[in-house]
């Protein structure tokens, strides 16, 4: 028989300075209060709230209803990444004016966050991914793919062009899936593009969903416009075709529709994160686009602890062997873990985030993108997908990536 005195022995804490989930203090069953991630307590082997971390939604979800709040900020006060108005004081953040926040990335130490917290030597079960499956009881796993938060049935978008619209006939060719817009000008002067059976060989040519147009005596026709995020996991290649027979992300998603649809940009095989693939050539190109400036946000864990001086180098800016690159925003995720940051960074180059922590001696050790021009990772678990919602897809026409 297990005694209270062994309960308490063995939590490492006694009953009586744990407070009652209780309002009103009038007895009952005196529930655990689990430890804030950083806590110095001891590592404890306790089943009773082993689960995933998207099961607890309502408290760690990241940027919950609110995308210009930080990430998993449960004190946020709308305010964006990086800024003061967070509120909750704890966690340093830097920005380009040098000034030392209170606040900014995930301040107060996560607060049990979305993140995997099953650090090196960490050994609580309550967010251990590896252990999910082992929640112990009769209790029946949820299901993240069902809900009509998940969005895993297709969506039908309104059209964003009027269909007696003239377009011109290499935006038509890159809308239908055929090519980019560059390859249909080398396609229409070879000859190889007719419309109503002409062949047209004159750039710049017009077009309307009326005629009939083919490529290689093949009928083209605009395809249904789908946007589909995905959480992409680590060991996977951003391409739709692998030479070396890697997976790929696009065998993530084979299911999600039949038309053809890319990757918008690209993430190294080892990075994590947002990832959004369409077949909208047009936003695809303004997301990929220098000249539009899209918000990104990563959370890098390095090799050691970060210097504050480095923290403020990499917001003031510092010099690649392609220009010089300063961060938007960097800080801490945590008061005490020091060798983990959150960094709000514009540019699109490649590596960008890697470059910039190994130009200052550091190597990367996990990154994972939790933001990308307004679109998160929520709701949605590593590996898996859902389709944006209409309000997602008319913020991203009108240019909202922020």
């Amino acid at each position: 028989m297990i005694t209270d005195r062994d309960n308490e022995r063995r939590d490492g804490y006694s009953s009586s300075n744990r407070p009652s989930i209780n309002k009103n203090n009038q007895g009952g069953e005196i529930k655990k209060k689990r430890p804030r991630v950083g806590d110095a307590r001891p590592s404890l082997n306790r089943e009773y709230n082993n689960r995933d971390s998207r099961d607890n939604r309502d408290s760690r979800d990241y940027n919950r209803d609110n995308r210009s709040g930080g990430y998993n900020s449960d004190d946020r006060r709308s305010g964006s990444y990086g800024n003061n108005s967070y509120q909750s004081g704890g966690s340093r953040s830097i920005n380009r004016s040098g000034s030392n926040r209170s606040g900014g990335y995930q301040s107060g130490g996560y607060q049990s966050g979305g993140r995997d917290n099953n650090r090196d030597n960490d050994r609580r079960p309550y967010n251990n991914r590896d252990q999910r499956d082992n929640r112990g009881g009769s209790f029946q796993r949820r299901d993240n793919n069902k809900g009509p938060k998940q969005l895993v049935k297709p969506v039908k978008y309104k059209e964003n062009l009027d269909p007696s619209t003239p377009i011109r006939l290499n935006k038509y060719l890159a809308n239908a899936g055929v090519c980019s817009r560059r390859e249909a000008d080398s396609y229409i002067t070879a000859g190889v593009v007719k419309v109503n059976g002409e062949v047209v060989s004159e750039l710049g040519a017009k077009v309307t969903r009326g005629d009939s147009i083919t490529f290689h005596d093949q009928p083209v026709r605009l395809e249904s416009k789908v946007y589909v995020l995905l959480n992409k996991p680590k060991n996977t290649v951003t391409t739709s075709d692998d030479p070396q027979n890697r997976k790929t992300v696009m065998d993530l998603v084979k299911g999600a529709c039949p038309e053809r649809i890319y990757p918008v940009g690209r993430l190294d095989r080892n990075t994590t994160g947002v990832l959004l693939l369409t077949n909208d050539g047009d936003l695809a190109s303004k997301l990929m686009h220098p000249k539009y400036v899209k918000k990104k946000i990563y959370q890098v864990k390095l090799d050691r602890d970060v210097a504050i001086e480095d923290m403020q180098a990499i917001a003031d800016g510092i010099d690649l062997e392609d220009g010089e690159i300063h961060a938007d925003s960097i800080a801490y995720v945590a008061e005490d873990i020091l060798n983990e940051v959150g960094i709000e960074i514009h540019s699109g180059r490649n590596r960008i985030v890697r470059r910039i922590f190994e130009k200052l001696g550091y190597q990367v050790q996990k990154l994972d993108r939790v933001y990308f021009a307004g679109l998160t990772k929520k709701n949605i678990p590593r590996g898996r997908w859902r389709y944006l919602t209409e309000s997602e897809v008319n913020m991203l026409r009108m240019g909202a990536f922020e």
